[in-house]
C-alpha cells in the first residue's frame, strides 16, 4: 500500500490593512483624485470605528444596553377612525412632574416610545383641534405594552 505523498507548502502571511494602504500611497495634488483619496480614507476610519470590539468583557452587555427596556406602542386615530398623524406624546414616570420622553406620531398615527422596566408611567397625547387624553402604563411586568387611541375632537372645532 502507497501513502500519499506529504507536500509543504510556504506560505506568507498578509496582513490586510486598508488603512494603512492608502496611507502608503502618494497624495495627489489636486482634482477630483485627491478627493477620492481623502474620501476612501474618511469611509475606511468610520468603518474601522463602526466595527471596532470593546476591549473590556467580549461577552458582557454595556451599561447602555436595551436589554431592560419597556417599549409603548401606540396607535393614535380620530374620532371617525381614520389615522391622526402629528399627535404629540409625551411619558413621565407617575411619581415626576417632568415629562421625561416624547414622540410624534407617523402618518399612520403610529410611534414607539422606549422607557426603562419596572416604573408606572403616565401618556399624554395632544393633538390640535383634539382633547388631551392621559392614560396610565404599568411597566412593571412584560416587555410592551399596545396602546389605541381614540382622540375626540373639541367642541366646535374642524370636522
Amino acid at each position: 500500500m502507497m501513502l500519499p505523498r506529504m507536500t509543504t507548502t510556504r506560505t506568507t502571511k498578509r496582513t490586510f490593512d486598508p488603512i494603512l494602504q492608502i496611507l502608503r500611497q502618494p497624495l495627489p495634488r489636486s482634482g477630483h483624485l485627491r478627493d477620492r483619496w481623502i474620501f476612501n480614507l474618511l469611509v475606511l476610519v468610520w468603518m474601522a470605528g463602526a466595527v471596532s470590539i470593546p476591549a473590556s468583557g467580549g461577552g458582557q452587555k454595556q451599561a447602555n444596553s436595551h436589554a431592560h427596556d419597556f417599549v409603548i406602542f401606540a396607535t393614535v386615530f380620530t374620532d371617525q377612525g381614520f389615522a391622526l398623524p402629528g399627535a404629540q406624546v409625551r411619558v413621565r414616570r407617575t411619581d415626576e412632574k417632568k415629562f421625561r420622553w416624547e414622540a410624534v406620531s407617523d402618518r399612520r398615527g403610529e410611534l414607539g416610545i422606549r422607557v426603562k422596566q419596572g416604573a408606572e408611567y403616565e401618556l399624554t397625547v395632544e393633538a390640535r383641534g383634539f382633547q388631551p387624553q392621559t392614560r396610565k402604563v404599568d411597566a412593571r411586568e412584560g416587555d410592551w405594552e399596545d396602546l389605541t387611541l381614540q382622540m375626540e375632537r373639541i367642541a366646535g372645532g374642524k370636522p
